[in-house]
């Protein structure tokens, strides 16, 4: 019988997902996912986490106290670096050690360090090698799981930059791609608004601590551009355009797709940046971006802070107001 390995359904999944599962299910594992976020999950990980914590933090040690008894391990690899030039956030360097010691009753964690080289292919494997052996796989089966789950995340990418959201594309890897693409195409129409919604993946895909933000945009006939529907060659020509990068990967990739829309002169009518609230390091990118909105064209800004608090009323209503504004600027 195959061994269960959970995944916790935020942070990272929403950028490496179909990476990690591939490489999994070829060593023989069964992927087991946390449930989408919903109030029990957020209310296990706020009496679980240090009460310092940023939410994202704590919606991750829900995601892992939900899952801990119905697999026989956790995937919580250490985050160090996925371009070989900035880092994760500190905390999620340090998100395996703050889990052990904040949930009881945890099975055994893959926490081994993922890194990325500048310049060095496959400098990654040393990861997917100690994952590998850990569960009892053998070089060859290890290298053959990784080739192919490389390829499964450039197919995830590619999908993103032809405009599918996250979980849009990981159902189209599944079911037919050409499908999915006809209909995104369908319900795009050069007539509606345009707004790019920048911020970290596991604050601008999860409805749950979102209030749903997306799908309010597509209601009031918005089209939706986030940072992973900008090609990567793209990302790295604006990386240019800045003095010095940041730390962060995450935060680099908000503000470097945030130069790239508001580079398209007449293309955007506004952004929205979802930030979490006492996140460090998107304090910096959310007055950065700010501050470029009003220098490129004087693109309408806002900023929507999401916290622990249920409560959407306020949000949806600032958002609403958002758009009836863009409409009127546009006539």
């Amino acid at each position: 019988m195959s061994k269960t390995v959970g995944i916790p359904r935020t942070l990272a999944y929403f950028t490496f997902f179909p990476l990690w599962k591939t490489f999994l299910e070829e060593l023989g594992m069964k992927v087991v996912l946390s449930r989408k976020t919903d109030k029990a999950v957020l209310e296990m990980g706020i009496k679980d986490s240090v009460s310092d914590a940023c939410l994202p933090i704590k919606l991750f040690h829900g995601h892992a106290a939900e899952l801990k008894d119905r697999v026989d391990y956790l995937f919580i690899p250490r985050l160090i670096s996925a371009d070989g030039c900035s880092t994760f956030c500190p905390k999620f360097l340090g998100l395996p050690d703050m889990v052990r010691f904040s949930i009881s009753g945890l099975p055994p964690l893959l926490d081994y360090r993922y890194q990325v080289h500048k310049g060095l292919s496959w400098s990654d494997f040393p990861f997917f090698r100690q994952v590998g052996n850990c569960l009892g796989n053998n070089l060859q089966q290890i290298g053959a799981g990784y080739l192919k789950a490389r390829k499964m995340l450039k197919c995830f990418q590619a999908l993103q930059v032809k405009g599918l959201l996250p979980e849009e594309a990981m159902e189209t890897i599944k079911l037919s791609e050409q499908k999915i693409l006809q209909d995104k195409k369908e319900a795009t129409s050069s007539g509606k608004l345009k707004v790019a919604v920048l911020g970290y993946p596991y604050a601008v895909f999860d409805p749950f601590i979102n209030a749903n933000l997306l799908q309010t945009l597509k209601r009031n006939d918005v089209d939706v551009y986030t940072v992973e529907m900008v090609p990567e060659r793209q990302l790295q020509k604006m990386s240019r355009e800045l003095e010095e990068d940041l730390y962060w990967y995450y935060s680099n990739r908000v503000v470097w797709a945030g130069l790239y829309y508001l580079s398209n002169s007449g293309f955007l009518d506004g952004i929205i940046h979802v930030t979490a609230f006492a996140c460090g390091p998107d304090a910096m990118v959310d007055k950065l971006l700010e501050l470029e909105s009003r220098q490129r064209g004087r693109v309408p800004f806002l900023n929507i802070t999401i916290d622990e608090h249920a409560g959407d009323v306020g949000l949806v209503t600032r958002l609403e107001a958002f758009i009836d504004m863009l409409k009127i600027k546009r006539g």
